[in-house]
């Protein structure tokens, strides 16, 4: 083994198993917090610009279509997490042979799924909108949005991965320094597209892919040159790799294909009981909630690598201690952040829509004081499936994921209807409640089987 190798994985090993928890949990949630913030204020930005300067039917637009945006991105969660899981255990228990294939199986996985999932998007982009109801402007402009992420997804996929392969390599710093560049050069570039270039929602769009292209292979260099702890070697992908990775990722994609599927159903029945206003709003509720989510993601997602490092090295207890600090994160950042949504509806309106209809602020105020209830409680679920994915669990993880973004949010969308658009509205807090129920139930069960391991 190298000298570098050698220096590398005594840096690991001093990191993930010799550092305080607390101190740990500092080191790695804070710049993690920072950057999905960092990430999150380009969304809002992004709302900002597009509300701002292209106006509320573009507005709409770009709404309608994220959720399969979101969707092109899910083969880049499912590889990313999927084999971050198995690659930080293996390497806890000192097997960087097994941990560099793996690495370099997901870096081709991702690339060439990204391809074939943007390929079927960028050719059904119309026939989709249509499906949903659009028409006119708000079509046009939603199907030209999704296209251009579509003929990204290759490269630009590829940056919801290399931010878990710089943490698991310790680089902690360098995936804050990364996801920070991307934000900026996305806002500089999203900015000049649509307001110096004129380019509209093509712009708002394009703007953003570059940016992700751009850091992805910014984040790959140290890979490519052999820098880090994880390195390419030639491939040896088999079927139980793939199984292993798509098992361990399944929670991610998940969250991301079943949550975007209750998204494009919701977005369909506002267009159809409140029209283009409503959606604009839900559109409003999403950027809002948008910094609590990155925010609870960042924290979550930080710590997995130290967790699977730790529990490669056969060390459950601290996985626990580190777990505790996580959840009570979770839980002051969830909370403080409903608390500013309930606060200040009309003014978070204003931000995206300046100037937003006297309707659409008449639909804000209740939108935004029913949506913000589910915020005080989502950081269980949330916390609970990211523990469960990282301590290689994966079919309860998988299991809840899938309720608590598809079931419950489809049998609260069935049981709500009477409300109207406040059922909408009440959508996710109603869901939330019925998934904080079940993790609780989950960690009280794993607390048990924890405790024979201890």
């Amino acid at each position: 083994m190298a000298e570098s190798d050698l220096t590398n994985e005594r840096e690991l090993r001093e990191l993930y198993l010799a550092t305080a928890p607390t101190h740990l949990f500092f080191l790695a949630a804070a710049p993690g917090a920072v950057s999905m913030l960092a990430s999150a204020l380009y969304d809002v930005l992004d709302g900002v610009i597009v509300g701002q300067l292209l106006g509320s039917t573009a507005f709409a637009a770009v709404n309608l279509a994220m959720p399969f945006v979101v969707l092109v991105f899910a083969v880049g969660d499912l590889v990313g997490v999927g084999s971050s899981v198995p690659i930080a255990i293996a390497l806890g228990a000192g097997d960087e042979k097994r941990a560099n294939n793996v690495f370099t199986c997901a870096v081709l996985g991702i690339v060439l799924l990204g391809a074939l999932l943007g390929a079927a998007f960028w050719m059904a982009a119309p026939a989709i909108m249509a499906s949903m109801g659009a028409t006119g402007a708000l079509a046009e402009d939603a199907a030209t949005f999704l296209r251009v992420y579509a003929l990204g997804a290759p490269v630009t996929s590829l940056m919801f991965a290399v931010d878990n392969f710089l943490r698991i390599c310790g680089k902690i710093k360098g995936s804050l320094y990364l996801n920070v560049f991307m934000a900026v050069l996305g806002a500089v570039l999203e900015f000049s597209l649509v307001s110096f270039a004129g380019l509209g929602v093509l712009g708002a769009a394009l703007g953003y892919v570059l940016a992700l292209g751009i850091s992805a292979v910014v984040g790959m260099v140290p890979f490519l040159l052999g820098k880090n702890q994880l390195r390419f070697v030639r491939p040896r992908i088999t079927a139980e790799l793939a199984r292993e990775i798509t098992a361990a990722g399944m929670p991610a994609f998940l969250n991301n294909v079943a949550g975007r599927v209750t998204s494009v159903l919701l977005n369909a029945a506002l267009l159809a009981q409140g029209g283009e206003d409503a959606v604009a709003v839900y559109g409003a509720l999403m950027y809002a909630s948008g910094v609590v989510f990155p925010l609870l993601y960042g924290t979550v997602d930080a710590l997995q690598p130290a967790v699977g490092y730790n529990l490669g090295a056969q060390r459950v207890d601290r996985v626990v201690k580190i777990e505790k600090r996580v959840f009570a994160a979770c839980a002051a950042i969830s909370v403080s952040l409903a608390a500013i949504m309930l606060a200040f509806p009309r003014e978070l309106t204003l931000l995206f829509m300046p100037e937003a209809s006297t309707t659409i602020l008449s639909l804000a105020g209740p939108a935004f004081r029913l949506f913000s209830i589910a915020y005080f409680l989502r950081w269980l679920p949330m916390a609970t499936q990211a523990f469960f994915t990282a301590i290689e669990r994966p079919k309860p993880a998988s299991a809840f994921s899938l309720f608590s973004v598809l079931v419950a949010p489809l049998v609260a969308l069935v049981l709500l209807k009477p409300l109207g658009l406040n059922g909408l509205w009440l959508n996710l807090p109603s869901a939330t409640f019925a998934s904080t129920v079940v993790a609780a139930c989950m960690l009280v069960r794993l607390r048990k089987e924890l405790r024979g391991e201890l």
